[in-house]
């Protein structure tokens, strides 16, 4: 588009990633993770999707040639979901090539206003339910031979953003996580990557948008003047998915407009 922006339609075009038939598992889709799931189905993936709110489920849309995901109601957040569904989801597609991971929570508020309870909550959701997912395809994928782990991380693991305490730290150990796999891993042909956006307008965020002025702040600190979309961020996942990225591992993708240039 002559603006730079990507419309909603990684559908097209697609084929040359070689994911026609690829046994993916996106976990968590609010916003980010739908749209993921939309664009792997128009790939050609076969796609199992998970999330503990049913009725984000039940609204998920097909592929462009209406094909449906595979569904399963789950919270990641309970010790053993995450093997659990990585599992079932071997069992429903014969197998699992990928593994996307976007389950994530925020709370903003400053590091003093925070209980160890709350503490505890979004590490579980944000860093507990990677490791727990991760740890299950990375055993089946290596087993196999191969295969492709891509984390939802954010600009927060590398940025210290105020009123962002639990979650940035939540990121910043997903991001080294995510490398010590990828090390283990690599003479498998396990790859295993994180993509970090920046400030995306996703039903997660819009509230946070809405306060008076946060937009206009958060649009300041972007050298490309605007805020993401949801599928801007689909396709460096796609890629990061591919056999096009085999001997990509162990990195940060930053999908932020220029936010951590500055």
């Amino acid at each position: 588009m002559a603006d730079g922006t990507i419309r909603p339609a990684p559908d097209t075009g697609t084929a040359w990633l070689g994911l026609q038939g690829a046994r993916v598992l996106v976990l968590g889709v609010g916003g980010i993770g739908a749209e993921c799931a939309r664009g792997y189905l128009g790939a050609g993936a076969v796609v199992t999707v998970v999330d503990r709110d049913e009725d984000r489920l039940d609204a998920l849309e097909p592929g462009p040639d209406g094909t449906k995901a595979h569904t399963l109601a789950a919270d990641l957040t309970e010790k053993g979901a995450g093997r659990a569904v990585v599992e079932q989801a071997v069992e429903t597609m014969g197998g699992l090539d990928v593994l996307l991971h976007c389950v994530g929570i925020n709370d903003r508020r400053p590091v003093l206003e925070f209980t160890e309870d709350d503490w505890d909550r979004i590490l579980r959701t944000n860093l507990s339910t990677a490791f727990g997912a991760a740890q299950a395809a990375g055993r089946h994928m290596v087993e196999a031979g191969g295969g492709r782990i891509v984390l939802l991380s954010s600009v927060s693991g590398l940025l210290a953003h105020q009123k962002h305490g639990p979650y940035a730290a939540s990121k910043g150990g997903m991001n080294q996580m995510m490398r010590v796999m990828a090390a283990e891993w690599a003479r498998h042909g396990v790859t295993v990557n994180a993509i970090a956006p920046g400030y995306v307008e996703t039903p997660l965020t819009a509230a946070y948008l809405e306060q008076p002025g946060v937009r206009e702040d958060l649009v300041r600190l972007v050298p490309a003047g605007r805020l993401g979309t949801p599928a801007e961020v689909v396709g460096p996942i796609l890629f990061l998915s591919s056999p096009h990225a085999a001997f990509m591992t162990g990195h940060v993708m930053y999908v932020d407009g220029g936010r951590t240039l500055v």
